[in-house]
């Protein structure tokens, strides 16, 4: 297969069979940090800016602005760099070094911000801080991933279609929750196409996107300390708050015994899967979202030092896995 353009390399068609942690149902993950983007957040830079495009605000020699813990900056980057465009990306400490790293390799602008928002987070500040921007400069182009329907709508196309097609029924779906472009854009699809499939929407503890208490977080990927427009809390069948130390005991536990490293919202993603597994029904279908792979998070998510400093982890920690004879497994 020969692509013309990096940007276009998107591998959609990527699942990978989780036998033994259900015991009784099928668990298919979905990868999608195989594009040289590296995450899913390459399809949702691909619809913002050819929505950017299509509405005249994007031209020849254009100039991108957009809050990013990272993945959706290093979308970014690779389009504006491809498409020739001048980027800049507004994060926080909460990055990784691998993403800050391959963000300024790609030739983006790197602005960190580092005052906390009320809630105890970045994003209020990191959106405070391109407002600024724009008033001052209004030929700067803020895609606004939190508001802008081009999200999900991207989603909607490529990651919700691509599960149905690949399965024609699914059951129960588990979408991590973040800008929720990925979670709305699935429900829009699913809504329409097969109505009986329960979405459940995996966030993390600390995040107030489904109203629950402000606390801090340090996985970026999912959770927001301010909710995003787009979402709509009633549109989906579940909930699940994950623990970021137990998000983190899934990624490692995932490397060690099945040789797959993930990032830490698919680390939540398929915690919540496990704490569902007494009621997801005998013969379900069942596939997880995997926003990206583990490299970024090697400095993290996969760090001894950097573990042992945020979270309490015990040294033997009990991991609940059917069928699975590595039921308590360490985390180090």
């Amino acid at each position: 297969m020969i692509f013309e353009r990096v940007h276009e390399i998107i591998l959609d068609d990527i699942f990978l069979r989780m036998d033994g942690l259900l015991a009784d149902a099928e668990l298919f993950l979905k990868l999608e940090g195989l594009n040289p983007a590296g995450s899913i957040k390459a399809k949702a830079a691909l619809g913002l800016v050819a929505d950017a495009e299509r509405r005249g605000l994007l031209r020849p020699g254009g100039r991108i602005i957009e809050s990013s813990s990272g993945s959706l900056g290093i979308a970014l980057s690779l389009i504006a760099a491809s498409k020739g465009y001048a980027f800049t990306c507004v994060t926080d400490p909460n990055v990784s070094p691998q993403s800050l790293g391959m963000i300024r390799a790609l030739g983006a602008q790197v602005v960190m911000v580092d005052q906390r928002d009320a809630n105890g987070g970045f994003l209020g500040t990191r959106i405070d801080y391109i407002k600024t921007r724009l008033a001052v400069d209004p030929d700067l182009v803020w895609l606004n991933q939190y508001e802008n329907p081009a999200n999900p709508q991207a989603h909607s196309a490529t990651t919700a279609a691509s599960v149905l097609r690949e399965f024609g029924r699914v059951d129960q779906l588990f979408v991590g929750a973040g800008t929720t472009g990925t979670l709305m854009g699935c429900v829009q699809y699913f809504r329409r196409f097969s109505p009986h499939t329960r979405i459940i929407a995996v966030d993390t503890e600390g995040s107030v996107t489904f109203g629950g208490p402000p606390g801090r977080r340090h996985i970026p990927g999912l959770g927001t300390s301010r909710r995003p427009e787009l979402c709509r809390p009633d549109a989906v069948d579940d909930v699940i708050m994950i623990p970021e130390a137990e998000a983190v005991r899934t990624c490692r536990l995932l490397a060690r015994e099945r040789g797959l490293a993930v990032g830490g919202s698919t680390g939540s993603v398929l915690s919540a899967v496990l704490r569902s597994a007494p009621v997801i029904p005998p013969g379900a279908r069942v596939v997880a979202i995997s926003p990206d792979l583990g490299e970024r998070y090697l400095e993290t998510v996969y760090s001894d030092d950097w573990v042992a400093a945020r979270f309490e982890l015990p040294q033997t920690v009990p991991v609940h896995v059917a069928g699975d004879p590595i039921a308590a497994e360490g985390v180090s």
